[in-house]
């Protein structure tokens, strides 16, 4: 049992409750009470906290992410999508299952210390040789203890082909689904707290054929499963499609079967007013990476826009070599900044930055029956942000205060009622080692690339 008490809360349920000193009780890894007041202090918890200066949130969840990337941070700076991809893909050629456990491992890390319980990796590269890649991403999630929506992803569009990745890092059509199948097999879990589930990615429409496009749906719907790839993205993506389809990457996706409650894209920078529509109609989700747009120039996605048509609208930090700094938390603020950009500063509030970082997130992953607000009987993820120091002092409003100041540390990270971090230290592994592990997976895939 874990007692969180004299802390504000901000539940995110769906009356937006919160109360200014108020109580969580966790026990049997759910949440059995909150509220406002303080709590009765059991003798039986095994945890009590005064969390007193602390406002309590849901864990966040990521819900884009490419782990293996954090092994290559810093390259091709200043580069496009495209120009920064094919700068990449002779580097991740070298990707084995070592470096992509080392990877995933310290990327969650780093996930799990600003406050994330549940993040999206969408892997899709898998060289030859390389060993199973995706198990070592799984065994990544369940070292570093927080839950994982394992996207298995695929490419099969190589350059002779018309795409954009070189031919020795794509994999034939029908090997990928039978992979993508197997992994499914092997990892998901349809418990309603599972640590580990799998869904169905095949890359982009300029890295992966029609054929596997409406193959996987079709495999995801066969097994239940969750289907998500990316999606208009980048100009450069929207005149590629027209010039080979004659649409638009939304008309396209919806030929092909790719929209619905259990699809979501990831960017969706660049739609016009009639896809927002078809992505509202459809309940399709988008997985908004503002940071990760701002670092590659790619736009500044509709969110306001999609938000009132009825997207669900999660967040995403994306892969570290396109966002260096890899952690979840400061996405509220950068979201909050861009709508504002784009829409005034009515475009979004703080309190709705956090929804999409926590709620947003669970409805675009399909978890949010058991995931992404405080409510007896969900699981329990929540983060405990500690704002009793300077960085923090003078703001009345602890959601403003997590949302628009400084990164707060954590107090507790807790994980379906185990603590995952406390006091601002990871406790199921040493990032020390992670660092070592990471800068030794990095070395290797340079000197491969020579």
């Amino acid at each position: 049992m874990i007692v969180l008490d004299r802390c504000a809360v901000s539940t995110v349920d769906s009356a937006g409750t919160e109360h200014a000193s108020g109580h969580v009780v966790v026990a049997g890894g759910r949440i059995s009470s909150a509220g406002a007041g303080p709590a009765p202090r059991p003798a039986e918890a095994h945890t009590y906290v005064d969390a007193s200066s602390c406002l309590v949130t849901p864990g966040l969840i990521n819900t884009h992410h490419h782990l293996y990337q954090w092994a290559t941070r810093g390259l091709a700076t200043d580069a496009t999508l495209f120009e920064w991809l094919t700068a990449l893909y002779p580097v991740w050629r070298g990707l084995d299952d070592s470096v992509t456990h080392a990877a995933a491992s310290a990327g969650l890390a780093r996930l799990a210390l600003t406050g994330c319980t549940l993040a999206a990796d969408h892997h899709y590269v898998f060289p030859a040789g390389g060993g199973d890649v995706f198990d070592a991403l799984v065994s990544a999630g369940r070292r570093i203890g927080i839950r994982l929506e394992a996207v298995r992803g695929s490419m099969d569009r190589g350059e002779s082909r018309g795409g954009l990745p070189p031919d020795n890092l794509v994999e034939e059509t029908e090997a990928a689904l039978i992979a993508t199948e197997r992994a499914i097999g092997a990892h998901h879990c349809t418990a309603d707290d599972a640590l580990v589930r799998v869904a169905v990615g095949p890359c982009s429409p300029f890295s992966v054929s029609k054929e596997l496009m409406t193959g996987a749906a079709a495999l995801a719907r066969r097994h239940g499963v969750r289907l998500h790839t990316h999606l208009a993205e980048t100009l450069d993506e929207e005149e590629q499609c027209l010039a080979e389809n004659g649409c638009t990457p939304t008309e396209y996706a919806e030929q092909l079967g790719w929209l619905g409650p259990d699809v979501w894209l990831a960017h969706t920078v660049h739609l016009d007013s009639d896809a927002v529509k078809r992505l509202g109609a459809t309940s399709t989700g988008s997985a908004h990476c503002p940071t990760s747009n701002g670092r590659l120039g790619t736009g500044i996605a509709p969110v306001r826009d999609l938000l009132d048509a009825g997207v669900p609208v999660g967040l995403g930090v994306d892969g570290a070599a396109s966002n260096e700094d890899g952690g979840l938390v400061i996405e509220l603020r950068s979201a909050l900044y861009q709508a504002r950009q784009r829409g005034g500063p009515g475009a979004l509030d703080a309190r709705k930055a956090l929804w999409m970082g926590t709620m947003g997130g669970a409805q675009v992953l399909g978890r949010a029956d058991a995931l992404g607000s405080i409510e007896p009987g969900k699981v329990a993820d929540l983060a405990v942000w500690d704002l009793s120091g300077m960085d923090h002092a003078g703001i009345a409003d602890p959601v403003a205060a997590l949302v628009l100041g400084p990164p707060p540390p954590l107090k507790l990270l807790v994980v379906g009622g185990e603590v995952v971090v406390r006091d601002g230290v990871l406790l199921t592994a040493s990032t020390d080692e992670l660092a070592r592990e990471l800068s030794a997976a990095g070395r290797k895939l340079q000197e491969a690339a020579r």
